[in-house]
């Protein structure tokens, strides 16, 4: 019912907050017998914690993971696996003075109402720090995805207008936005550097690639895959919208536009988003999130506080200037969740 646990037969429980004394997750369905360690799990989280780039809070966490259970002599054991991250870098002074004032664009307002308390320090529940353990038990799916040869990779489309023009995976990690086009990467960190100083945030689009997914996931009518993808994607606190394939765009085609012919040797082209009738086709899947601005911001808004009294708020404390880059590597997590679920499902039935 508190809706903190995502899956049905690879089932995550996150929990913690971002200036609590830790954050952790429980994956319980993991198969056995799957090589892991700490450090398969670390190299995720890396990719995720704050980096040199301008978009990045100075908040230095560093996000070092300690596996509690569910593994022995290096193998997980089909046990629930149990994992910790303890918060490092924990300054809560600057939300003192704002404790009373609701952030406009944050879970303030609605945390306030729904429970009749809340943690404002640094959002509490809500914070995007709580994406780390996501990230935690998206390496662990991983694992079970690399025994199949599934690929899923993730990366920065745009960012603060600026669009890449290419993809090439081969390029993500050597760029501060993890974007597959390393032009655009120079104009991205131009622009960020505009915004930073006039003390606003940016947006963007994170897009991602599922290769080798096997025809057949996904279950009608309500658990359908990209309802499941397009749930999991969405549960990110910074994402506002999902695509798959042409996604918006197929609202516009006509039919003759917007259909995959079939060949023998298979579909002519993938405007699906390798998705049909909610069940994977073979093909790759393709999904986008848009991301909303940070919306904590200097720059001076109007707000109440909790007693409903009209004032403003400037935002101050260390705070991402994007959630780009840094939730890039969340959604691709999150998509490895989905799937690593859906495939385990199907060889309940098969």
């Amino acid at each position: 019912m508190a809706g903190n646990t995502f899956g049905q037969v690879f089932k995550v429980t996150t929990w913690g907050e971002s200036h609590g004394k830790a954050l952790g997750v429980i994956i319980d369905g993991c198969p056995p017998n799957l090589p892991l360690s700490e450090s398969d799990i670390q190299e995720d989280l890396d990719r995720r914690r704050p980096k040199s780039a301008p978009s990045s809070t100075p908040r230095r966490e560093p996000d070092q993971v300690e596996l509690l259970s569910g593994t022995f002599q290096g193998m997980t054991t089909g046990t629930p696996i149990s994992l910790i991250i303890y918060n490092k870098d924990i300054d809560s002074k600057s939300y003192e003075t704002i404790k009373d004032v609701f952030r406009p664009g944050h879970g303030d307002f609605t945390y306030q109402k729904k429970y009749g308390i809340r943690d404002y320090r640094g959002g509490g529940r809500a914070s995007g720090r709580e994406t780390a353990v996501r990230v935690a038990a998206g390496a662990i799916a991983r694992k079970v995805l690399d025994r199949e040869e599934i690929l899923v990779r993730a990366y920065t489309l745009e960012l603060a207008g600026v669009r890449a023009e290419r993809v090439d995976l081969d390029v993500i990690d050597k760029n501060p936005f993890l974007v597959p086009d390393l032009d655009a990467a120079g104009h991205m960190q131009e622009r960020i550097n505009e915004i930073k100083k006039s003390g606003d945030s940016a947006g963007g689009i994170v897009e991602v690639l599922a290769k080798g997914c096997p025809a057949g996931l996904g279950e009608p009518v309500f658990d359908k895959l990209d309802a499941d993808l397009a749930k999991a994607v969405m549960s990110i606190g910074a994402v506002k919208a999902v695509e798959i394939g042409v996604g918006l765009a197929a609202a516009r085609l006509l039919g003759s536009e917007c259909n995959d012919e079939i060949t023998p040797k298979g579909f002519v082209t993938n405007r699906s988003g390798g998705i049909l009738a909610g069940i994977s086709n073979g093909d790759d899947i393709v999904l986008r999130a848009a991301i909303k601005p940070i919306s904590s911001i200097e720059k001076e808004q109007r707000t109440v506080d909790i007693n409903m009294k009209p004032t403003t708020i400037s935002v101050r404390g260390r705070h991402d200037i994007s959630a780009i880059p840094r939730i890039v590597p969340v959604c691709e997590a999150m998509v490895r969740l989905v799937i690593v679920d859906h495939l385990l499902r199907q060889r309940s039935i098969v």
